[in-house]
């Protein structure tokens, strides 16, 4: 294997699904400026995630629409005059 290819700053962080606040502790790399206290009661960053296992119907078993940026509403109306 190549040397000092890997990253170095790996740290704990905590993704967290905005849809529902379900949060989860993880190692990443990713830059974040927003901190939270996670339920251990230590302070990580925080990484927000529109998605995850809690709220993918894939693993949920329920459909629920996550319409975050009206992209359902943008693609009705741009086919909406082939509606009869």
């Amino acid at each position: 294997m190549k040397k000092d290819i890997h990253p170095d700053n790996y740290r704990l962080v905590v993704f967290k699904d905005v849809s529902n606040d379900f949060m989860f502790l993880g190692k990443s790399t990713a830059d974040t400026k927003e901190t939270v206290v996670f339920d251990d009661g230590n302070e990580y960053p925080v990484v927000k995630l529109e998605i995850s296992s809690e709220s993918h119907p894939f693993f949920t078993g329920k459909v629920q629409f996550v319409d975050t940026a009206g992209r359902i509403d943008k693609f009705n109306n741009k086919y909406n005059k082939w509606k009869k």
